[in-house]
């Protein structure tokens, strides 16, 4: 039996936590381009997240949306709302937005973007 190993592909996308919050204030979002993809990177009190930018609903650009104080994502089409720790949509209306994992390091802020690669 296959089991999944999960590994991130790690991309630099801030030198500091201050060039974050000066890039991303704090409540907004930002589209960032990473191995292909378009990435809603999103700055709320609770810290930093990353979504694929794509909603799930009907395609519609979620970095141009808006964020509330449950760490959620909303979509400006259709308001569908999607947490940004997890990708849930809240009413599961629709699938989840593909979650990135965000992390803080000395060196800058990353976000991963998974691969799964099978072993044995």
């Amino acid at each position: 039996m296959e089991k999944q190993e999960t590994r991130y592909t790690w991309h630099k996308v801030f030198d500091s936590v201050t060039e974050a919050r000066e890039q991303v204030p704090l409540r907004k979002l930002k589209q960032l381009k990473l191995d292909g993809r378009a990435i809603c990177f999103a700055h709320t009190a609770s810290g930093f997240f990353a979504l694929d930018d794509t909603c799930p609903h009907l395609g519609y650009s979620l970095s141009k949306g808006t964020t509330n104080y449950l760490d959620e994502v909303i979509c400006p089409w259709h308001s569908y709302r999607y947490s940004m720790r997890d990708g849930r949509e809240c009413e599961f209306r629709t699938r989840k937005a593909a979650f990135h994992r965000v992390e803080v390091r000395e060196e800058g802020v990353f976000v991963g973007i998974e691969q799964t690669a099978a072993t044995t």
